[in-house]
């Protein structure tokens, strides 16, 4: 995997909708009409979100007649949010600290 490839990884949960949308599946598989009213966006929002996830390789998804189900394409990206609130409650206690 290229620097490119990496980064579109990073781009893709660089959006709080799209973050959110990751966090929700860290708990297993949902439909779309679950994960429209977690975020509050309409649906054709949720829609583009998803799809710049699976685009970056972050979801897959199945369908179920007329029901899309959406999961984390690896379990890694669990352990990429940890290590990612980490670094930010160090980064605020450090700060807070400083003060």
């Amino acid at each position: 995997m290229n620097l490119e490839d990496r980064a579109g990884i990073f781009k893709a949960l660089g959006d709080p909708t799209r973050l959110l949308i990751i966090e929700s599946l860290c708990r297993g598989e949902l439909c779309v009409c679950k994960i429209i009213p977690l975020t509050g966006k309409s649906q054709p929002t949720v829609s583009a979100h998803l799809k710049v996830l699976h685009g970056a390789g972050l979801v897959r998804f199945r369908k179920e007649g007329l029901s899309i189900y959406y999961r984390l394409a690896d379990e890694g990206i669990k352990e990429l949010l940890a290590d990612s609130k980490r670094i930010r409650q160090k980064q605020v206690k450090e700060w807070m600290l400083a003060k």
